[in-house]
């Protein structure tokens, strides 16, 4: 006996959906851990009885116990910084390949494609010998300075550019628009989904970025929230403190995760739009 195509479509659909909310449970329990034990009591919360007892000690215990506030204003001016020269830097990149025609253009190109396929961990001894040498290192300028290019954003902005008409371009020349006024006027705006795209990937990185900058990094003025995270970890390992790990991981990740909740329609159509497949 043959099923109608239709009922097979349906049951094909209903067990990709299941297996899809499966998949976002199995992502979800952790998140829920730490959410359930952040605001529990240390005695409930490793304890194998159930209560209704909610507190928010930890979080007290948390921000008092180490110089989140400094952090938390570390981590943003890094990572604002870094997304900010960065939406310079490819800009002007991304046209110049897009738009500029000069020699050893295609050979340039391909040489920041290969950049993708190496791994930052793999820079790691280079830049931080570059840093000591330059009298950078434990400084906020050493830490978000390999970053100021990134070569997956050229290629993300470069083909949006190229897939703009150049008609546009000649119609501004014609009325006296320079380069930037090009850039500023016709290139930014048509490509705002492709830079949303880019701004939150790069933000998210940056913000949860955690090898480089305790490598580079020895003072509280200078470690962002992620160096904190591991060091009051540590400083706490000993004492089975997890309902105060739990809540510092919490502060840490809410950020990201409320703006996701709030943002996430804008998020969503900004990588639909930019050609980006999760």
């Amino acid at each position: 006996m043959q099923f109608p195509s239709s009922i097979s479509r349906l049951v094909a659909q209903s067990l990709w959906h299941a297996c899809m909310y499966l998949l976002g449970l199995l992502w979800l329990i952790p998140m829920v851990w730490v959410v359930w034990t952040a605001f529990r009591p240390k005695e409930a919360a490793l304890g194998f009885h159930f209560t209704w007892e909610w507190t928010l000690d930890n979080f007290i215990t948390v921000w008092q116990g180490a110089p989140f506030g400094h952090y938390y204003l570390n981590t943003i001016i890094l990572t604002g910084s870094v997304l900010c020269v960065q939406l310079f830097s490819l800009t002007l990149a991304a046209y110049a390949f897009a738009r500029v025609r000069f020699a050893g253009r295609d050979v340039v190109f391909m040489l920041f494609l290969v950049q993708i396929m190496v791994p930052p961990d793999v820079l790691i001894f280079s830049n931080y010998h570059v840093l000591k040498e330059l009298g950078l290192l434990d400084t906020k300028l050493g830490v978000v300075l390999p970053y100021f290019a990134s070569s997956f954003g050229i290629f993300l902005l470069r083909q949006a550019f190229k897939q703009l008409p150049y008609e546009l371009e000649e119609a501004a020349r014609v009325e006296g628009c320079s380069r930037l006024g090009l850039l500023w006027r016709i290139y930014v705006p048509l490509s705002k989904p492709v830079y949303l795209s880019f701004a939150v990937v790069s933000f998210s990185y940056h913000w949860n970025n955690f090898l480089w900058p305790l490598i580079v990094t020895n003072s509280v003025e200078n470690r962002p929230l992620t160096v904190g995270l591991a060091l009051f970890a540590k400083s706490t390992e000993s004492g089975g403190q997890w309902t105060e790990v739990c809540a510092a991981t919490l502060l840490v990740v809410a950020p990201i995760f409320i703006g996701f909740l709030f943002f996430q329609r804008q998020f969503i159509s900004s990588f639909m739009h930019s050609g980006i497949k999760g």
